[in-house]
């Protein structure tokens, strides 16, 4: 059997482990999701939910809510409006702003992802973590937290080596 090359390279592979158990965490929330006939992707579950705790957000909103791109949140609003999850409507102040609101399917997800579904995902988690309290995610926040204060590039460059320019 060949060795985990990732899980053996510690934190230069970081990203791609994070990455790697996010894919099988969403997989794994998906196929619950799928199970109970509940019609939406898993990334898009944090989006709806975002609606349903503060109410109609912009674009622009959205994506510093959920720490996403702005591109990725319309795509998924666009597929969602197909869906009659969500509506967008022009801004009132501003016309070129798009205030994302969730359609009656979309409050009807959310509530039943609340009343079957999220403390299922939670427990779960939670379980697999280990923990009753929430050292794991105390260390992600920090994490999180040292990266917008500077970026690993940053940090990166401040600490490789000086190349060495040659004066004619």
């Amino acid at each position: 059997m060949v060795e985990d090359f990732v899980r053996h390279k510690g934190y230069l592979t970081l990203g791609t482990r994070l990455k790697r158990i996010g894919d099988m965490l969403q997989a794994d929330v998906q196929q619950l999701l799928d199970s109970e006939s509940v019609a939406i992707q898993t990334g898009q579950y944090p989006l709806i939910a975002a609606l349903d705790e503060f109410g109609p957000l912009t674009v622009g909103e959205l994506a510093e809510a959920l720490g996403v791109s702005q591109p990725g949140i319309t795509r998924s609003v666009g597929q969602l409006v197909k869906q009659g999850v969500v509506t967008v409507e022009r801004g009132e102040k501003d016309q070129r702003t798009k205030v994302v609101t969730l359609a009656p399917a979309g409050q009807a997800m959310v509530d039943r992802g609340k009343r079957d579904l999220w403390q299922v995902i939670d427990r779960s988690l939670a379980d697999i973590c280990g923990e009753d309290t929430t050292p794991l995610l105390d260390e992600l926040d920090r994490l999180e937290t040292a990266l917008a204060y500077k970026s690993l590039y940053r940090r990166m460059r401040e600490t490789a080596p000086r190349k060495e320019t040659v004066n004619d």
